[in-house]
This record gives structure tokens, sequence and C-alpha cells, in this order.
């Protein structure tokens, strides 16, 4: 795994992980959630942020298959997929990971066939490398 490069602004993130909460950033001026975290809104141009607690339900918004070439670390691993989860709370909030059968399986623990744009998943947390790293689980439509 690539481990994530934590900045001033990402750090909070990785905290809440760490802690298994799903908190995104808010302007605490005008309520906009933004992700990634950065300093400044970009709807009022506040430095003011928050992070709020998430459900951690959402829905797959895309996902693909890699294919060959691979990156080595990941090619024993294949076939395996790739999201990027819309949040419930946040619609326009879309985060990255992997579904997998639950939060410490292999990437490839889900049969691919089962993924469905709009499939329904909730967030887990598993330790990689020392960061609590978020990942999804399928949820009964």
């Amino acid at each position: 795994m690539l481990n994530p490069v934590i900045d001033e602004d990402g750090a909070p993130f990785w905290e809440f992980t760490a802690r298994g909460e799903l908190r995104i950033q808010a302007c605490a001026a005008c309520g906009e959630l933004r992700f990634p975290p950065r300093p400044c809104c970009p709807r009022c141009r506040s430095f003011d942020s928050e992070w709020r607690l998430m459900s951690g339900r959402g829905r797959i918004w895309s996902y693909v298959l890699p294919h060959p070439p691979l990156l080595p670390d990941y090619a024993a691993q294949a076939p395996y997929n790739a999201v990027l989860v819309e949040l419930a709370e946040a619609l326009r909030i879309r985060l990255a990971g992997n579904v997998v059968a639950d939060a410490d399986a292999p990437l490839n623990s889900v049969d691919p066939a089962r993924l469905r744009i709009g499939a329904p998943v909730r967030v887990a947390f598993t330790e990689i490398d020392g960061f609590s790293v978020p990942r999804w689980l399928l949820e009964r439509a």
C-alpha cells in the first residue's frame, strides 16, 4: 500500500479515522462540506473550519477493476476493485477506497460481479502500516 501523505489540512481526517470515526471538514462560517480538506472554503472564502461526524454510509458512485500491468504490490491481489463512494450526508463528497468482505479482508475478497453503481455501502476501518484506512462493506439494498 502507498501510505497517505499527511499535510496540516488533512491531519485531522487521519486522527479521526484512528478513532474509528469518519469525519469530513466543513466550513464553520457557511457549513459547506469539503473533501479533500483545505485551508479555505471554496464557497465563502472563510478560513474557519470544523470536522463533522458522518454516518459512514454511502453508495458506490463509480468503480473500476484494475487490469495488468499493475503496481507490483497489488498484482497478487487482482482482481480487486477501486471505488468512489458518495457519502449519504454529502452527495458531492466522494471518497476513494475498496469494497471488501470485512474490514481486515484482502482487496480481492468481494466478487466483482457483486458491485453495482448505486449499491449501498458502509465504512469500516483497518490498520495498514500504522494508518487506520477507511474501506467499504456492501449493505443489503
